[in-house]
C-alpha cells in the first residue's frame, strides 16, 4: 500500500530564483510567435533541411500541449522538460520527465547550483580557476504544490540519495501533481520549488550574470559579472 501523499500547499512567491548555465542559447521555437500546438508540425519541417534542430529543441512529445508555454523567455521553462537523460538525473526527476526547479532566494538558487557544479566539477577533476558563465532568472511562482516542509518525508531529502526523491516525484507525477515545495538540502531556511510542467511557473525574466570560481575541492568564490565584484562563497 502506497504511503500517504504529501499535503497540497499554496506557494506564492513574487520572485523565485533559479541558476542556469550561461552556454545555452534561447530556443527559436520556443521564443516566437507560433501556436505551440504547430510546434511539432514545424519542428518535423525544420528537422528535413537542419538535423542538429531536433537536438537543440529537444522531445517535444515530454509536454502535452495543454502545458507548453511560448513567447520570449519560454526556452528557460521549456528545456528543462524537453531536454531530459538518464545521465542527468535530478533530486525529482529520473531523467525519463523534466523538472524546473527555482529557489525563495538568490542565495538558496546558488547554494544548491554550486553544490552541484561542485559535483561536476570534482567528476571530471577539473583544474582550479574560473570556470562556467551562470545566469540568473527571476520569475513568479504561484500555485498549489505538494508540501515535504512538514516532515515525513526526510527520505525523499537525502543529501547524497535521490532515488527516494525520484520515486516519490514518479507517484505524484502520475497523479496529477503540479510539483513539489521543499526545504533546501544545501541553505538551511530556505525553500526549493520542484515544478513538474511548465506552466507551473510564470516565465522569468534574466538577471545576473555570474561565474563561479573552482579551488579544486569547492566554488570558493564568484563573480557579478554585471558589476565586475568578486565575492567570496561556501
Amino acid at each position: 500500500m502506497a504511503a500517504p501523499a504529501p499535503p497540497l500547499t499554496p506557494v506564492a512567491w513574487a520572485s523565485g530564483y533559479r541558476i542556469i548555465r550561461s552556454r545555452f542559447p534561447p530556443i527559436n521555437l520556443f521564443e516566437d510567435i507560433a501556436d505551440p500546438a504547430d510546434w511539432d508540425t514545424l519542428a518535423a519541417a525544420e528537422i528535413k533541411t537542419n538535423p542538429r534542430f531536433a537536438a537543440t529543441v529537444g522531445d517535444l512529445s515530454l509536454v502535452p500541449l495543454s502545458r507548453r508555454v511560448a513567447g520570449p523567455g519560454a526556452s528557460y521553462v521549456m528545456a528543462p522538460f524537453t531536454h531530459v537523460s538518464p545521465d542527468r538525473a535530478s533530486r525529482f526527476a529520473d531523467g525519463s520527465f523534466g523538472a524546473y526547479y527555482a529557489g525563495d532566494s538568490f542565495e538558496v538558487a546558488l547554494a544548491e547550483t554550486m553544490h552541484q557544479h561542485r559535483r561536476f566539477m570534482a567528476a571530471t577533476r577539473e583544474p582550479a580557476g574560473w570556470t562556467s558563465d551562470f545566469r540568473e532568472l527571476v520569475g513568479a511562482v504561484d500555485a498549489q504544490l505538494h508540501d515535504l516542509t512538514a516532515g515525513g518525508f526526510e527520505a525523499a531529502l537525502d543529501p547524497d540519495d535521490y532515488a527516494p526523491g525520484q520515486a516519490l516525484a514518479r507517484r505524484l507525477r502520475a497523479d496529477g501533481s503540479d510539483g513539489i515545495v521543499y526545504p533546501s538540502v544545501r541553505e538551511p531556511g530556505g525553500l526549493c520549488i520542484a515544478a513538474f510542467h511548465p506552466d507551473v511557473v510564470a516565465i522569468p525574466a534574466q538577471g545576473r550574470h555570474l561565474s563561479y570560481h573552482w579551488d579544486g575541492e569547492r566554488v570558493d568564490q564568484i563573480q557579478d559579472l554585471t558589476s565586475g565584484k568578486v565575492f567570496s562563497v561556501g
